[in-house]
């Protein structure tokens, strides 16, 4: 007879995990991190990109500063928005990109994201 060893989970880790990956996994929050691996932009600048409206990206902004991936400057009447870890964000899509060649499927993001001190 095998003997199954039951894990613990950590229920609050995994819903710290869940939220992040869930900010990861919305196509055009990833654009937005895309943009904001090239230097600190406003909403209207990422508006101005992206093609959504302004309440759309703005909208996607407070969730990626809510899982702390970006941070905010105000400036004035304008706020400038940037990567808050850009290293540890280029890790992490480094990760992403090898788990997804291991499995078969030859996608990258922007290089820029990858390896954001090459900006």
């Amino acid at each position: 007879m095998i003997s199954v060893l039951s894990a613990v989970l950590d229920e609050q880790a995994t819903g710290v995990y869940a939220h992040l990956f869930q900010a990861l996994g919305d196509r055009t929050r990833l654009e937005v991190l895309q943009h904001l691996a090239t230097g600190e932009h406003r909403v209207r600048d990422l508006v101005e990109h992206i093609g959504l409206a302004q309440s759309t990206v703005s909208k996607h902004l407070s969730f990626l500063l809510e899982c702390k991936l970006v941070t905010v400057r105000p400036d004035g009447h304008s706020s400038w928005y940037c990567l808050a870890q850009p290293s540890a964000t280029a890790a992490l899509i480094t990760a992403a990109e090898g788990l997804l060649n291991a499995t078969g499927t030859n996608a990258a993001l922007c290089a820029h994201l990858s390896h954001p001190e090459q900006v």
